[in-house]
């Protein structure tokens, strides 16, 4: 099963994927985001990396519109996400995937939700498939694409609650492909992962950005950034702190003042041509 192509206008034509314009969020009496500008073009790769309590998570509830940008008169809007600064995030699905723990915490609580379940689902925007749509072929269709694409088809029959940290993780990505979405927004999606679970991921995901799909990668690991992703963007309390290449970025030097510790990186090659960065505390 070929997974569908994506045809794509030339990059001049096309609204920035997300785009943030001086966004400043206040959560209780705290600053969490700093006049934050940021733009993430369709096509562009691009790794949000940053340590626990950085602005990540609050950039991420930006774009699913758990939170709102500070009010201010004139100027552009302070978050649009492909052109829109009004948006429903289920109206975009087909253009944005979005993947977070929360949508996993929701689907567990839901004991007799198989796998094939959770992924049609995606198809109406809701934790579960509402009882008066009928199923078709097609859409039974679209959801075997999209585990196979996510290497989970083998789980379909399996209920949800029972997959592992790993096998879930593949499950909700199948969930956000199975809209056939131009770009994916994946929240730390390698955590609780062992070795050879996370391992399986980033394959899938360097496969997925073969196939063009734009990835948003969230994250505080660093050896989650695979080699298609060439863009970092590394936040620090709320602010920009560096934007630019991986090889520019992924520095010790700065990512040790970005994580508050000191952090040794070094790269290394893979069987493929790849070049991974590998990183651990300490100098």
């Amino acid at each position: 099963m070929t997974a569908p192509a994506v045809l794509h206008a030339p990059a001049a034509e096309r609204p920035p994927l997300i785009e943030l314009d001086r966004a400043s969020v206040v959560r209780g009496q705290v600053r969490v985001l700093h006049e934050l500008s940021l733009r993430i073009d369709q096509g562009q790769h691009t790794a949000i990396l940053g340590a626990n309590g950085c602005g990540k998570s609050t950039l991420i509830k930006l774009v699913t519109r758990e939170l709102y940008p500070l009010a201010r008169t004139g100027g552009s809007a302070p978050v649009q996400v492909l052109g829109q600064a009004r948006w429903q995030v289920d109206r975009l699905r087909s253009q944005l995937g979005i993947v977070t723990g929360d949508f996993g915490a929701t689907l567990t609580d839901m004991p007799r939700l198989t796998a094939e379940e959770t992924v049609l689902s995606g198809l109406f925007a809701s934790f579960v498939v509402p009882p008066f749509r009928e199923i078709t072929d097609e859409m039974r269709q679209r959801a075997a694409e999209a585990l196979e694409r996510a290497h989970a088809l083998p789980l379909r029959r399996r209920l949800y609650a029972e997959l592992s940290t790993g096998e879930a993780r593949r499950v909700l990505i199948a969930r956000a492909l199975v809209n056939r979405p131009q770009a994916l927004l994946l929240d730390e999606p390698g955590t609780g992962l062992d070795l050879v679970a996370r391992g399986h991921l980033l394959a899938m995901l360097r496969t997925l950005a073969g196939q063009g799909v734009t990835l948003v990668l969230v994250t505080h690991h660093i050896e989650e950034i695979i080699p298609e992703i060439d863009r970092v963007v590394v936040l620090h309390q709320g602010r920009v702190l560096a934007d630019g290449t991986r090889r520019a970025t992924l520095d010790g030097e700065l990512l040790s003042r970005a994580f508050g510790g000191p952090v040794r990186v070094w790269p290394e090659g893979d069987a493929q041509g790849g070049v991974h960065y590998l990183a651990a505390a300490g100098s």
